[in-house]
């Protein structure tokens, strides 16, 4: 190729001008193939250019230089891995399994450039001595830790198995994940009209509309949340119940070749291998040193401390459930597929809380507006929807970010409904982050959820979880959007794993604000606002079922914990989860939020290893951090949401969150919140 055709060629990946996206639909499985290869040359070449500079090292030829190199493989892989996730495909995959060690051993290759640590180390050796300002000095340390943690100071062959060990890793976390959304995207299990009854209208229309995509006659049983949540909750038939949830449960454990147990073990063995080789006594060690837990101790003593209150609401919540089953004439033992049909039966006696009622006032598109507007009131952004702007399906839709003072943000993606081509779950993520170097970049975030796509005409409607859920990542976009840092490395999310949860959590309190649902939870036909004794309801209701909820949650990070602590790895990680589960006395009626062949969080990529518990340690901070709202008599309270928002929200990684935090909250925070929010006496 020219160098003019190699320019027209990479430019597709590069954002075409204002409020528009690269266009998706040009861009095939091979050409991202060809441009990944050809971006990870020229960041070598520069890396390359960075440690060969005969001049003396300093913050602007080494560090900053480090920040503005592989702009192009960043736009690449940016645009690649947003189609992995929500828009993937036969090509897609092809190319994710190719390149993801490919990319690995090129991180590698820089993190274990001696010249160019060479250079980084001497300016961390005399960082106090240069001048620097506060971010400049916090963007040399955490690139300085990042380097020795990515291996920097190993010798000889270290160094080489290091780099083998990582892009290993990178392959099995490609092929866990792909083996997981096969066993997802396969399940449709046929349901007969008989079946049907029990059911409520919304899940009936989902399941018609499942069945619809992939071609079926009548309606489907998926493993997307949106549906096998409420078909747990509401179908009658104990036996299908049964079936739906082993297959849910057991995603990545059937014989053949989505069979993910050799996966886990091996990649358990090679990051236990990569923490001795840096000197730790195991991987949790490692991984925890960067963090606001900093050890294994104080992670565990977190989670067994809320374990041991959890199991005993569980316990006789399962007593109760049990006694429900019974008076009904089911005398069989409460197996963990009974507990949600019979949790929503107890909720609507004690409550009077109809789940499937209660959809009807809370549409997806209220709900967006209802993020938008609590956004609007703490931070004052607005949101202009731009439907002429096309993202990478016809589902996801953008929208223009602006500030109090008009001043352009950003954009928001949002892409909402379940479908084949999009892993499991909900997440956040960026197109294009926040900086200021270089005449500076507006962020371009976007949501990815998997509600359950209406028949054709209908309104799309969410249950609380799902709304809170929806809410909870809107938090996490908040954190890219409003990012005011000056370098790419410390903007938005990228903050120590135990922290990067408390912008997502907290955002989660408004949605059941009054003033949020008397304005936005509306009824679907009627219009009329969700009725205040209906609200009340949803208060007293809130802490339900918070054993059940809090014992799936605790038992998978004590699990993921406790396989990443052993200085060995597990030769058999399920006997090993079964073990842990026996010795912490695990209800039988409730199982792990997610097995381990399943488990995505930490298996997919180390993210989340050894780390599942920050949801928890972040909570503790959401908890305290919204009870400065409820001390201030506002939930929209103006002082408190302008802290909130420089501390928290636009801080992104520029100083550490315990400052942060301490910053917004005037001190540290009480970790007796988390137990007030569960409804767990302290």
């Amino acid at each position: 190729m020219t160098e003019s055709q190699i320019e027209a060629f990479d430019s597709r990946f590069a954002f075409p001008g204002e409020h528009k996206l690269p266009d998706f639909a040009a861009l095939s499985p091979d050409d991202f193939s060809t441009s990944f290869d050809r971006a990870m040359e020229s960041h070598a070449r520069e890396i390359d250019a960075i440690a060969e500079n005969p001049a003396a090292p300093d913050f602007e030829n080494t560090i900053l230089a480090l920040e503005r190199a592989g702009r192009p493989l960043s736009r690449v892989a940016a645009l690649f891995f947003t189609l992995a996730g929500a828009n993937t495909n036969e090509g897609i995959q092809r190319v994710e399994r190719e390149v993801s060690p490919k990319l690995s051993r090129h991180g590698s290759r820089i993190s274990l450039n001696a010249k160019l640590f060479e250079r980084i180390d001497a300016l961390f050796a005399r960082r106090h001595k240069g001048g620097l300002d506060a971010e400049a000095l916090r963007l040399l340390e955490r690139t300085h830790a990042g380097f020795v943690r990515s291996g920097a100071r190993l010798e000889g062959e270290d160094r080489q198995r290091f780099a083998d060990i990582n892009a290993r890793l990178a392959e099995l976390g490609t092929r866990f994940s792909q083996n997981v959304l096969a066993d997802e995207s396969v399940y449709a299990r046929p349901v007969a009209a008989s079946d049907l009854a029990g059911l409520p209208p919304f899940l009936v229309s989902a399941m018609a509309d499942a069945a619809e995509e992939r071609g079926v006659d009548g309606h489907v049983v998926t493993l997307s949340r949106s549906i096998v949540v409420p078909f747990l909750s509401y179908c009658p038939d104990r036996t299908l119940r049964d079936e739906v949830f082993s297959a849910w449960t057991r995603r990545g454990e059937r014989e053949g070749a989505t069979d993910n147990r050799p996966v886990l073990a091996e990649i358990l063995a090679l990051r236990a291998e990569k923490a001795k080789l840096l000197g730790f006594a195991s991987f949790a060690d490692y991984k925890l040193d960067d963090t606001m837990a900093k050890t294994p101790d104080a992670v565990e003593a977190l989670l067994r401390r809320v374990w041991d209150k959890a199991r005993e609401r569980a316990t006789g919540d399962a007593q109760t459930l049990a006694a429900l089953a019974a008076s009904e004439g089911d005398n069989a033992p409460l197996a963990a597929s009974d507990w949600r049909y019979y949790a929503e039966k107890r909720r609507q006696a004690e409550f009077a809380i109809d789940e499937g009622a209660l959809k009807s006032f809370f549409q997806l598109d209220r709900m967006i507006d209802a993020a938008f507007d609590v956004a609007g009131r703490l931070f004052g952004l607005t949101f202009e929807p731009l439907p002429d702007v096309r993202a990478w399906h016809p589902d996801a839709r953008v929208w223009l970010v602006r500030d109090r003072d008009g001043a352009e943000r950003g954009l928001f993606i949002g892409d909402y409904f379940a479908r084949t081509s999009k892993r499991s779950g909900a997440w956040m993520s960026a197109l294009r982050s926040q900086h200021r170097i270089d005449g500076g970049q507006t962020p371009v975030i976007y949501n990815v959820c998997n509600f359950a796509k209406p028949a054709r005409g209908q309104p799309a409607l969410l249950s609380v979880d799902d709304a809170r859920t929806l809410f909870h990542e809107f938090g996490h976009a908040l954190h890219g959007l409003l990012s005011d840092v000056t370098y790419p490395s410390l903007a938005g999310t990228a903050v120590a794993r135990d922290f990067v949860e408390l912008p997502s959590q907290l955002f989660e309190h408004w949605l059941t604000v009054p003033a949020m649902l008397e304005r936005h939870a509306l009824h679907a036909e009627t219009g009329q606002p969700l009725p205040a004794d209906e609200v009340k309801k949803l208060e007293a209701a809130r802490t339900f079922d918070a054993g059940f909820d809090t014992v799936e949650f605790t038992a998978s990070a004590l699990v993921d914990l406790l396989f990443h602590r052993q200085a060995e790895a597990p030769v058999d990680p399920m006997a090993r989860e079964a073990e842990i589960l026996d010795a912490l006395g695990m209800p039988p009626q409730i199982v792990m939020r997610h097995r381990s062949p399943h488990f995505a969080h930490i298996f997919s990529g180390d993210g989340y290893s050894a780390g599942y518990y920050s949801y928890m340690w972040s909570e503790v901070l959401d908890a305290d951090a919204f009870e400065a709202f409820g001390e201030a008599g506002d939930p929209f309270h103006g002082e408190t949401a302008r802290r909130l928002r420089e501390n928290v929200y636009a801080a992104g990684n520029s100083d550490d969150p315990v400052a942060l935090y301490e910053r917004f909250r005037g001190r540290g925070p009480d970790p007796d919140a988390l137990m007030r929010k569960r409804g767990f006496a302290v």
